[in-house]
């Protein structure tokens, strides 16, 4: 397990929050949230490994290549204790990272993510990668925007669809598909119970894949949480209501600060 060195950037000055995004996004993704912590946080975001500017390491990747990338971040930065947030595959690093590094870590923020899945769940997941490696990555996610954002926003919004599908076709196939293979096999609930630190678990009421019957689980077994649910929204809520998302995390964030 060998970190690699990712690109980040920094705003804002504060206590330490570093932002996780998903499958092939960008640090970018979390513009829309930045402008409203940086002035009570230090705010670094990073490309994972093999997205955006960052290496393009040799895959397979695992959970643990992300988090030590996490850790090795924290290192070079010299920050001694960090909040983390994480969407959809980042909210499964941040736990990880908290579960692995309880002493680094002061809180996490599980935005869009999922645990607890029937066998009908992990079922359906496998079936999406069978047919992206049997069709390529790009024909599968253009019919899967409908399960990402509401039909009012994709209508409304085209220029941030496109965005996203140009993120998506930049990041070579077989690191789409390495990630996507550990959101979709990842399952946290046998040790969900170990992350000790406050945590924020947040999800779209209309979330298909990551949805609020996952994040309620997820909010049982974690010892110290508290759960919202973002009614009318699906799972790519940093780009399509960024808003909404910051206003329940700018009170987490600003009450488990102190």
């Amino acid at each position: 397990m060998n970190a690699v060195e990712v690109s980040y950037k920094i705003e804002g000055s504060g206590p330490a929050l570093y932002m996780v995004h998903g499958i092939g996004s960008r640090k970018v993704t979390w513009d829309g949230i930045v402008p409203a912590l940086k002035a009570h946080f230090t705010c670094v975001t990073y490309d994972l490994r093999g997205h955006g500017d960052s290496p393009i390491d040799s895959t397979p990747y695992s959970l643990d290549d992300m988090v030590a990338d996490l850790e090795a971040l924290r290192e070079k930065l010299g920050h001694e204790a960090i909040h983390v947030i994480g969407h959809s595959l980042g909210g499964m690093i941040g736990p990880a990272y908290a579960r692995a590094y309880p002493n680094r870590t002061l809180s996490v923020g599980l935005l869009s993510t999922a645990a607890g899945r029937t066998d009908d769940d992990s079922t359906k997941l496998r079936n999406v990668i069978d047919l992206m490696e049997d069709k390529g990555v790009m024909p599968v996610i253009r019919t899967l925007v409908e399960r990402w954002y509401t039909d009012e926003f994709i209508a409304a919004r085209p220029d941030l669809i496109d965005m996203r599908m140009k993120q998506v076709e930049d990041t070579p196939e077989h690191v789409f598909l390495s990630v996507f293979r550990i959101y979709g096999t990842t399952e946290m609930a046998p040790w969900l119970n170990e992350v000790n630190c406050p945590c924020l678990v947040l999800t779209g009421e209309l979330d298909g894949g990551c949805n609020p019957r996952l994040n309620r689980f997820i909010d049982e077994q974690l010892p110290d949480s508290e759960l919202v649910i973002l009614n009318g929204l699906k799972h790519s809520i940093l780009i399509e209501a960024p808003q909404r998302v910051v206003e329940p995390l700018k009170a987490f964030l600003l009450k488990v600060r102190g």
